[in-house]
């Protein structure tokens, strides 16, 4: 009697296929089956199946089935039949109660794990002495090495003004004797950081492991007589990491050192005949120890880790020549005993170039330029005739921390004294270590190993990968008077032997900028709108932060020397870069020498493959030495084509390659 038979067994049928049916004796099936009624005039699914895990949690669907599907009466009308379709409830749906139970409780331990672990690092920090900063700086400071953590956040200066000493990585009996040049260079800072030349503490470190002990930062600064070369301020060997050298306090050179017969042997790198036996003694990871491997084979020679171990190979008949600098050999009383004694015989050739520097991190440019003004300040006390003046010589009062401004560089001289009064030596006999008097001062520090592949790809993370992105060098000039045209000239040429060196070889590349005044040009580069800034002749006030506005900048080798003034400075040009980018201010100080090693090499234009090829800023640059000089040609090339025929050594003056004559000179300061 249903009206719509057909359409009533698709739905019930639908309804079984979701809940299945069990009748008795078989298991629940989803086949469909007859639906039976009841007298409360429900259609439902026959049984319900009993293997349902929560019959009370499913849902019935109730539909009114008032067309199409009704029950007749005998009376002939019909009577609403209501439809109960049962379907499967999903596992969440039916235990959420249970899941929102253990979520909670999972949230409470994980609440109660946290809340125990805090606790126990308060704890901790509680427990541990914290030393007050009257602690730190009534500390009794004392040469005897204390270790430091391995990384301490901050500016330099302020971790070093609140630690209330200084830490100078020296050899070890430097230490011990309590005196000695490169002592009173450790004290000259701590004159000028604390007002107090006393408060710094000596740790021993040498030639094996100084790169290590400044980068754990066990050390603030080493000052071990270490010569600075390009690739050690772009990727030292043993660490991979660049380091920042100071001005150069002393100029040196390895020479040899023992039998008379051996020794003659060496400076001529003769192998054969009365030389046959020549051993040669060196100390490792040094830039003697370089010059061997490329000059002898490597049975000529053996290593030892510190000159008393090469003097007691010396003398023990292990090797007949030590090849050492010859500031060390002089110094070391043995060795200075066997040469008086005629038992030894000091070499005249110095093989190479050894310019000693203060090596600091290079990761802190403003604490690397405040070491950098302390010698400067030696330098100036001797051209000045100041001298050691100890009742100028006070400990600060009031000293606000991180404050450059609050540090008296005059210090230095008055504390400690002057350059010519801590070096070793007759002040009017110590050739190059002298204060300049406008005789040539073109010097190109050593290169060092520049072929060597980058640490890591540089030109993906700095000013270099910029500029060859972009195409073109940015270069700001800075407004100058018509008297300086051929020095501006200049500036503009070497801003073209960049270019040429960065962007392969062409020195068109380049966007000149005229940045105005002296002031706007360097916020011109400050903000990064130039990449480079030339034509300022007394740069180095701008060396240090002057303001959280300003940062500080960094400067090539002068490519230009000027006049002395009547008060004694002398103006000089040089490449500015800002001091955020120390791989791109390495790379345009390697320009710039670039030219100054050309001429001292006799390399020209025509000659430039014999540049050294360079991988240590990355891939891109191999050829940049080279490019560069293609363009240029040597310094003196550079010098003749913006000044013309006024090339006399009366007109150039310090703009001269150095013979071996003096190369002291302070920069502007005061």
């Amino acid at each position: 009697d249903i009206e719509d038979p057909e359409a009533l067994t698709a739905v019930v049928q639908e309804a079984e296929a979701g809940i299945g049916r069990r009748t008795p004796g078989r298991t629940s099936s989803a086949s469909s089956s007859q639906p039976s009624t009841t007298s409360s005039n429900i259609i439902i699914n026959p049984s319900l199946p009993d293997d349902i895990e929560d019959p009370e949690a499913t849902t019935a669907v109730v539909q009114e089935v008032e067309a199409g599907m009704g029950r007749r009466t005998s009376g002939g009308s019909t009577t609403p039949v209501a439809l109960v379709v049962a379907r499967r409830v999903g596992l969440f749906e039916r235990r959420w109660k249970m899941f929102a139970f253990g979520m909670g409780s999972l949230l409470l331990l994980v609440v109660v794990g946290l809340s125990l672990t805090l606790s126990g690092v308060i704890k901790i920090q509680d427990e541990e002495e914290v030393p007050t900063e009257e602690a730190v700086m009534a500390k009794e400071v004392t040469l005897t090495p204390s270790l430091s953590p391995t990384h301490i956040p901050g500016p330099m200066l302020g971790v070093v003004q609140e630690r209330g000493f200084i830490r100078c990585g020296l050899w070890n009996h430097v230490i011990k004797s309590g005196e000695g040049f490169h002592l009173d260079l450790c004290r000259s800072v701590a004159a000028v950081l604390f007002g107090n030349p006393d408060k710094f503490e000596g740790v021993p470190v040498n030639f094996a492991n100084r790169w290590r002990n400044l980068l754990d930062r066990r050390v603030d600064l080493v000052i071990l007589g270490d010569t600075y070369t390009v690739e050690r301020e772009v990727s030292e060997s043993s660490t991979g990491s660049g380091f920042t050298f100071s001005s150069v306090f002393n100029y040196d050179g390895m020479v040899f050192l023992g039998n008379e017969t051996f020794v003659r042997c060496a400076e001529e790198q003769k192998r054969y005949d009365e030389c046959t036996s020549l051993m040669m003694c060196v100390e490792s990871a040094t830039t003697h120890f370089d010059f061997l491997k490329t000059a002898f084979p490597s049975d000529y020679f053996m290593v030892g880790s510190s000159l008393e171990e090469l003097t007691e190979m010396l003398t023990n008949g292990t090797c007949n020549v030590v090849a050492h600098e010859k500031s060390f050999l002089y110094d070391y009383e043995l060795l200075n005993d066997g040469i008086r004694d005629g038992k030894f015989v000091l070499g005249t050739q110095l093989k190479t170039k050894e310019p000693h520097a203060i090596i600091t991190r290079n990761n802190d440019r403003q604490f690397s330029d405040i070491i950098n003004r302390v010698i400067q300040m030696l330098f100036y006390g001797e051209e000045q005739g100041l001298t050691r003046d100890p009742n100028k010589c006070e400990e600060y009062t009031h000293l606000t921390l991180y404050e450059v401004s609050d540090l008296r560089f005059l210090n230095a001289i008055d504390c400690v004294g002057n350059y010519g009064d801590i070096i070793d030596g007759d002040p009017d006999n110590r050739g190059v270590n002298q204060i300049n008097n406008g005789t040539g001062m073109l010097y190109a520090i050593p290169f060092g190993n520049l072929e060597k592949d980058a640490a890591v790809d540089q030109t993906s993370i700095d000013t270099l990968a910029k500029i060859r992105n972009e195409g073109s060098l940015k270069c700001g000039i800075v407004e100058s008077d018509r008297s300086e045209g051929s020095i501006q000239n200049m500036g503009k040429d070497y801003c073209r032997i960049l270019a040429a060196a960065l962007l392969n070889g062409d020195p068109k590349d380049v966007v000149f900028v005229e940045t105005g005044s002296k002031i706007n040009s360097y916020i011109e580069l400050d903000t990064g709108r130039i990449d480079v800034l030339i034509g300022d002749g007394n740069p180095r006030k701008f060396d240090l932060m002057r303001s959280s506005q300003l940062a500080g900048f960094q400067f090539s080798t002068p490519y230009y020397y000027g006049a002395s003034s009547d008060d004694g400075g002398v103006s000089f040009y040089s490449i500015a870069t800002r001091e955020d980018d120390a791989l791109f201010t390495s790379f345009v100080n390697c320009v710039v020498l670039a030219t100054i090693y050309a001429q001292e090499n006799k390399i020209e234009r025509e000659k430039s493959s014999e540049m050294p090829l360079v991988s240590v800023f990355g891939s891109h640059f191999n050829w940049a030495l080279r490019d560069a000089i293609v363009y240029s040609g040597s310094y003196e090339q550079v010098y003749l084509r913006n000044f013309g025929n006024n090339d006399t050594a009366a007109f150039r003056g310090r703009n001269t390659l150095n013979k071996g004559g003096p190369l002291m000179l302070s920069i502007p300061l005061i």
